[in-house]
């Protein structure tokens, strides 16, 4: 039960993200030169089968952004309806199961020991080096070595079969709905679904959404009883550690644009289109901007926050708080130092479109400048935007895994894939190798910036006024 929301500064800057983009896809939905971009991308098979994938990723970020304190259990406390001072999630009540399944140390993936040796007594006082049986992952087989295999087969049976009719129930809801809008009937529709018939790639939509769905189940049923990806050194499930970096990608890569675009845009169209004092002055600022190294200019941020918060420790309430702060300031620093390259691109484009006859014509005529900004110019350079934050938002989520690397990253309590990489890098030292913790984030990292990069190819070709005008 929820008894106490927490809203913290990225919770709230991600809703009004969302809400910011609900308002500009009615807005888009209005306007037929945005419409047609837009239903472009929709009837894109890889548009849509990225889209599936990167809604997956949205959905785990959302439910890992509503947080609250959680209520103490009745035999924790004399008074029922105390809160606890511990903030977690909607996405750590979820899976409570790989939160709290908490071993001694490293174990592989499914695997039912631990993954080195140890020294244990005996009953008869006598001890023996071996590898010890984990708490959680396998407890409930009588003897591994023999029991293993079979119930790993019997999971990922139950989990398959559960995905698949997941989607089954998911396609016969969609074609159910499409019946209904089309006025036509379950089985016609049906039909053109499954061969493709349709303006939208429904049978992509439902193909990757199966794929999804089945890895979804099949690995909920293995972690049920198993440890998926294994344990890391202090013995916390791998899987739980990818799924909660989920979020930190989003917000990295969401709020830094949020952070970079105005003053991109602003400033870039501005020195391309008024040119003179004008475009000299903020060539000055962003060349002086690029000449600091960006690394040094974040790791100089962040230790002024991390002094501001040791002098101020007071001010922060758990160590949630603490993390999400320096996140926000880590978005900040980031869209501070990478709006200049989209900037360049923008005057570049500008300088050319207000050369163009249209907008000589315009000029001619007496039309304002920024109703020529925003009818002439501003559209014709928005397919450069998306493209560059769709590729601005895949680059900065590879860029937090490099900045955790030299420790100037997100806070070390967070979970990210930066910081599972950075502490994996001493684990493939030892020997036997520790490979899984790697593998789990770049598993995650690779298919979270494949799909964006899929998806932004083909944003590109539909708003590109070129491509449309030579299609």
């Amino acid at each position: 039960m929820i008894d106490h929301v927490v809203v913290l500064w990225t919770d709230a800057l991600i809703f009004l993200l969302l809400i910011l983009a609900l308002l500009f896809a009615l807005y888009a939905a209005r306007k037929p030169h945005l419409r047609r971009p837009w239903r472009a991308v929709v009837r894109s098979r890889v548009g849509v089968g990225a889209l599936v994938v990167l809604s997956f990723y949205l959905l785990v970020g959302l439910f890992d952004s509503v947080h609250y304190h959680p209520l103490v259990a009745a035999g924790e406390s004399g008074n029922e309806n105390e809160r606890s001072v511990e903030v977690i999630s909607l996405l750590d009540n979820l899976v409570s199961g790989l939160r709290e399944r908490q071993e001694k140390t490293y174990s592989a993936p499914l695997a039912t020991h631990l993954y080195a040796k140890e020294r244990i007594e005996r009953a008869d006082g006598s001890s023996v080096r071996e590898f010890p049986r984990l708490h959680f992952g396998g407890a409930h087989l009588h003897d591994p070595a023999t029991e293993r295999n079979a119930d790993l087969l019997k999971l990922s049976a139950i989990g398959i079969v559960k995905g698949l009719l997941a989607t089954l129930i998911l396609a016969n809801l969609l074609i159910v709905l499409l019946a209904v809008h089309r006025r036509s009937d379950f089985g016609t529709l049906a039909r053109e679904v499954l061969w493709a018939r349709t303006d939208i790639p429904w049978r992509v939509v439902l193909g990757v959404s199966g794929i999804m769905l089945v890895l979804l189940f099949w690995g909920g049923e293995l972690s049920s009883k198993y440890h998926l990806f294994g344990t890391d050194k202090v013995g916390e499930d791998v899987l739980y550690q990818a799924l909660k970096s989920i979020r930190t990608g989003l917000v990295i890569g969401t709020l830094t644009t949020l952070v970079m675009l105005p003053a991109a845009i602003l400033l870039g169209i501005m020195a391309g289109y008024f040119r003179g004092w004008v475009d000299d002055l903020i060539q000055y600022l962003y060349t002086t901007l690029n000449s600091i190294p960006g690394v040094l200019l974040i790791a100089a941020a962040i230790l002024m926050l991390q002094i501001y918060m040791s002098n101020h420790a007071d001010e922060f309430n758990s160590l949630v708080e603490r993390a999400d702060l320096r996140l926000l300031f880590l978005c900040i620093i980031l869209g501070v130092t990478s709006w200049t390259g989209l900037c360049r691109l923008l005057r570049g484009e500008s300088l050319k479109l207000r050369e163009i006859d249209y907008v000589q014509a315009a000029t001619a005529f007496g039309v304002g400048h920024l109703q020529i900004i925003t009818r002439h110019i501003l559209p014709n350079v928005l397919h450069i935007v998306l493209i560059a934050v769709v590729l601005d938002f895949s680059g900065l989520v590879l860029a937090e895994a490099v900045l955790s690397y030299v420790n100037i990253g997100v806070d070390p309590t967070m979970n990210s894939w930066g910081n599972m990489i950075n502490s994996a890098r001493l684990e493939m030292a030892r020997e036997p190798i520790v490979w899984w913790s790697l593998a789990a984030a770049m598993l995650f990292m690779f298919t979270l910036v494949l799909a964006a990069n899929l998806f932004s190819d083909v944003v590109r070709d539909a708003f590109d006024p070129r491509l449309r005008s030579s299609r």
